[in-house]
């Protein structure tokens, strides 16, 4: 019997016997003044991963008076399931970590009818992009310390170690969709998008309108900066009247500057805060990557307005949880689970060199691919820099953003003399992130110098207004030192300082065309039907 308390939710399950029948005999609140729900279960004469399938299914939305949070379901299910899961035989795929880059593969791998392990030697999901409460914020900054009560209760806290928001018709809501992740996740907008310029911020205008009325240009450069989005927003590839005998395979991005007469202010707000480059070396490459990426920040503001931005409810935490619930679910079809509080003690290697298995104590799960984060590798990987990062517990929102309970702010590189911009992501409790009237801000970049690392955010703390709590973490950026397709260990990159997902999927497309040796083209799978109707019955 193994019993699992999981904030307050004390959940006893009973293995009967060894045919896979299983009983989870008990659910019991243990919250002071909360009643005690009791529910009794069979499920008897199935396979182990059918049987699992029905206690997730048993345990979700079709009962919502039994209370489980989606956290403490998570950790329910994986905990679970490590009853039942066999190490020592094979799989399609293991995955180490539950990073975003390795749950989004783990995903893709999934729906693609693979049998996919997925280990993580913590005890939650996110790895280095985990989402943290109250208390476990002040154990990893501030250990042997207590959060002051006037911030607010621990369990109105979910604060993400790297935070980031995804485009809303970007590639990272096509890999959710594909997944089917969207049906474990609520998402609300982020309210206002800006770049700093001339030592103010500005809302980042996307449309020939907003170009006209934003204060970001003056009178004639507002003329130019108008005809650009028009041409961005008539831009037909079928149509070589749209191209203005432009081709945006041949000629670079200084050459469309030049021809739209775009001042160097105008340039750099354009490929830092609306195509998100890191740094200015996209002026001298063909446009179209540029362009798609101007086209597709445009077409994302015009989705929802205000921001083209989107952030999970109760933090990102919730997105590799959301795959590690879609994920075993699909289980019962392919046979793949989580295991999460695993110890991974080596990548086991054949004669050739080539991967043959991940060894935990004496068991072994056999694969011929592994997929993993830097840290399960850290003897094939190389450090190319470092990230410092800020988290910021606020007591109002950013100054100068009209009262946003959430915002982006881009501080590009050339306006304050460094070689890389500085980000500033800001939630709040409108998003389930921190407790009423208080912010979240972020602020990330790139280490350049030698010296005190913090000192280098010092452009976005300005921008904060009064901080009442600081957090600050350096974390190396690391990246693979081969390929992988010689020992079939495929490694993912570090997060970088953006607070954008667009770097993240540029990750996932690179993994996946040297893992299959196949780009990567989302569609609708000819299983995809069936499989949310097994999963619904």
């Amino acid at each position: 019997m193994s019993l699992i308390d999981t904030g307050g939710v004390a959940m006893k399950c009973n293995k009967l016997d060894t045919n896979g029948n299983t009983r989870l005999s008990t659910v019991e609140k243990t919250n002071e003044g909360a009643s005690k729900l009791a529910l009794i279960r069979y499920l008897s004469k199935s396979s182990q991963s059918k049987a699992f399938l029905i206690l997730l299914r048993h345990a979700t939305h079709q009962q919502p008076s039994y209370k489980v949070s989606r956290t403490d379901l998570c950790r329910l299910t994986s905990l679970y399931t490590l009853d039942l899961v066999i190490m020592d035989e094979e799989y399609d795929c293991i995955v180490l970590g539950t990073g975003l880059t390795e749950c989004i593969l783990s995903g893709l791998l999934s729906v693609e009818g693979k049998k996919v392990l997925h280990i993580d030697r913590n005890d939650y999901y996110g790895a280095e992009c985990a989402s943290l409460n109250l208390d476990q914020l002040w154990n990893k900054f501030r250990p042997g310390q207590t959060p002051p009560e006037s911030i607010g209760r621990n369990r109105d806290y979910n604060v993400d170690l790297v935070p980031k928001f995804m485009m809303a018709n970007g590639e990272i809501i096509r890999f959710l969709t594909h997944t089917d992740v969207t049906r474990y996740l609520e998402f609300k907008q982020i309210a206002g998008s800006y770049v700093f310029a001339s030592g103010k911020i500005y809302k980042v205008p996307s449309t020939e309108v907003e170009a006209v009325t934003s204060s970001l240009f003056g009178l004639f450069e507002k003329r130019r900066a108008k005809k650009f989005f028009e041409f961005i927003q008539n831009y037909r590839e079928e149509d070589p009247s749209t191209h203005q005998a432009m081709n945006l395979d041949m000629d670079t991005m200084d050459m469309v500057y030049t021809k739209f007469g775009l001042s160097p202010s105008s340039q750099e707000f354009l490929g830092h805060a609306m195509a998100l480059h890191l740094d200015d070396g996209y002026i001298n490459q063909p446009a179209r990557e540029t362009i798609e990426k101007i086209r597709l920040y445009a077409a994302s503001m015009a989705r929802y307005g205000k921001s083209p931005y989107l952030y999970p409810l109760y933090g990102l935490g919730e997105m590799p949880q959301g795959f590690a619930r879609y994920s075993i679910s699909l289980s019962a079809i392919y046979g793949g689970t989580y295991m999460l509080d695993k110890k991974v003690d080596e990548i086991v290697y054949d004669s050739e060199g080539k991967v043959s298995g991940v060894r935990s104590g004496d068991e072994v799960a056999k694969t011929k691919l592994v997929i993993c984060d830097p840290s399960y590798a850290s003897n094939k990987v190389r450090t190319v820099g470092s990230v410092v990062r800020a988290i910021c517990i606020l007591d109002h929102p950013i100054p100068n953003t009209s009262d946003a309970d959430s915002v982006q702010i881009v501080i590009p590189q050339g306006q304050i003399g460094r070689k890389h911009d500085v980000y500033v992501a800001c939630v709040s409790s409108s998003h389930n992130v921190c407790a009423k009237d208080k912010y979240l801000a972020i602020v990330s970049t790139i280490v350049e110098g030698n010296g005190n690392p913090e000192q280098e955010l010092e452009a976005g703390f300005k921008l904060l207004g009064t901080i009442r709590e600081k957090f600050v973490s350096v974390s190396p950026l690391e990246e693979p030192l081969a390929d992988g397709e010689k020992d079939q260990v495929f490694i993912s990159r570090s997060y970088d300082a953006t607070s954008h997902f667009e770097t993240v999927c540029d990750d996932v497309h690179d993994l996946y065309k040297r893992i299959t040796g196949q780009p990567l083209v989302l569609k609708q799978r000819s299983t995809q039907e069936q499989e949310q109707a097994d999963m619904a019955a």
